[in-house]
């Protein structure tokens, strides 16, 4: 692992031609034992998130819908009577129905402190169901996507394998592109099904340089959008956004929320302040907060999956008053590239054609998975890892400049990298790991 550094003599040779695709091959290889177990997680949990709507709403029918009838109760009743019969000691929001089928979701801190939904039909004020959020399938399919259920650490787990996911397909996109005389349409063509023994290894090496041609035009672009939720690249380019006063102007996390005129007075109803926002041409459905403190205002946002209907607005809880209103586009362009991006990742940016395109990238990250482990257990000797055969040799300045670029701007990969180099100049090498034997030619 050290041929970016290593010396074969006293004079060093530069990596070029085979002895730099095999060196290519080496990192792709090492970057694929770590990545693609986590390539398979991630595209099979992201998949089944792309259609939350739907699975939720076959899963909770029940608790979604009721039977429309004349008279809705005000939504003051129905807080009420949840708060009399399960308890709460914060209400976080509240969910008016978006049509008279649908019930009120109200979302609250149990007295015992636990994050959970309520759903209430709003023409009886009956519960028809209480759950903590941690509970429901999807919240805990999104929870395993992003951090395997282990919290911070795992979500540095989770963001290095993206990391070097990333490095994976730049990497085998320069093994897939066709060198001497093969061609192009070779390198692209489908695998045939194998009619016998021997004709299986071939098919799972062209499966997997099918399906990688592909997730380097479907799945980078999925990893990239999906970086500002990471912690370490998240959090850097939020402390870029903020230094450079390019971060979201929404309220909806800690802003400066105007306060209402006074602390006295009848506060208006969650009702009007729905009416306030219908009036204000705001899309359904409606999160609504109520204020916690007599001088607090409710805040209230346009849920809707097209970020451009996303709007906010601050409404003084007493008077009605509009005291604040935020639009997507009044976000900086850096922070609504950012807000797309998350928007194209979760399949919503421009309907079921980026739900299908996300899916089959899903399917392909799967695929890519299977195929790249049993294309290097049928290719491995027997008894090792088979790790790729690379020259001892010094890179190229535009490959090292290409490389320590990579390492800048994926931050966890240059840390990561310093690790393994570090343990490969003082362990592994004295252990013998990881090291490909000598070959004079490209192994395919």
């Amino acid at each position: 692992m050290s041929d970016i550094t290593g010396a074969a003599s006293i004079r060093p040779t530069i990596a070029r031609g085979g002895a730099f695709y095999r060196l290519v091959w080496k990192w792709h290889f090492l970057a694929s034992l770590y990545v693609l177990p986590f390539m398979a997680m991630l595209s099979i949990t992201g998949g089944l998130y792309l259609y939350k709507p739907q699975i939720e709403n076959w899963l909770y029918a029940d608790r979604f819908y009721v039977e429309a009838q004349e008279t809705a109760l005000p939504i003051a009743v129905q807080i009420a009577q949840l708060d009399t019969f399960v308890g709460i000691s914060r209400m976080r929001a509240v969910i008016p129905p978006v049509s008279p089928e649908h019930t009120t979701r109200i979302e609250f801190n149990t007295p015992q402190g636990v994050r959970s939904y309520a759903w209430i039909n709003p023409y009886t004020a009956d519960i028809i169901a209480v759950q903590a959020r941690d509970t429901m399938l999807m919240h805990q399919v999104q929870k395993f996507h992003g951090e395997l259920l282990l919290g911070d650490i795992g979500t540095k787990f989770v963001e290095l394998a993206a990391h070097w996911a990333v490095i994976m397909l730049v990497t085998g996109a320069v093994l897939w592109w066709p060198r001497g005389a093969q061609r192009l349409r070779d390198r692209a063509a489908l695998p045939r099904l194998p009619k016998n023994q021997s004709a299986k290894r071939g098919f799972w090496r062209q499966m997997h340089l099918f399906t990688g041609m592909l997730a380097v035009v479907l799945i980078l672009p999925i990893l990239v959008s999906g970086l500002p939720w990471t912690d370490v690249w998240g959090g850097g380019l939020n402390k870029i956004q903020e230094i450079t006063g390019t971060q979201s102007k929404s309220l909806r996390f800690g802003g400066s929320v105007p306060k209402s005129s006074t602390d006295t007075g009848e506060p208006i109803a969650v009702e009007q302040v729905a009416a306030i926002a219908a009036a204000q041409g705001l899309a359904t459905p409606y999160e609504i907060r109520p204020p916690r403190k007599a001088d607090g205002a409710y805040w209230m946002r346009s849920a809707s999956v097209n970020r451009y209907a996303q709007s906010e607005l601050v409404i003084d809880q007493y008077s009605g008053a509009i005291l604040a209103r935020v639009d997507f586009t009044d976000n900086p362009g850096v922070a609504q590239a950012k807000s797309l991006g998350i928007s194209f990742h979760q399949g919503e940016l421009y309907g079921w054609a980026n739900v299908a395109q996300n899916t089959v990238a899903a399917v392909l990250g799967v695929v890519l998975s299977v195929s790249g482990f049993v294309a290097w257990w049928m290719r491995r000797p027997r008894g090792s890892l088979g790790v790729p055969a690379a020259p001892d040799a010094q890179v190229s300045w535009p490959v090292a400049a290409v490389i320590v670029t990579m390492m800048i701007l994926l931050p966890l990969v240059g840390a990561s990298l310093i690790a393994v180099l570090a343990l490969d100049w003082f362990v592994f090498r004295k252990l013998g790991w990881f090291r490909g034997a000598s070959a004079p030619h490209a192994a395919e």
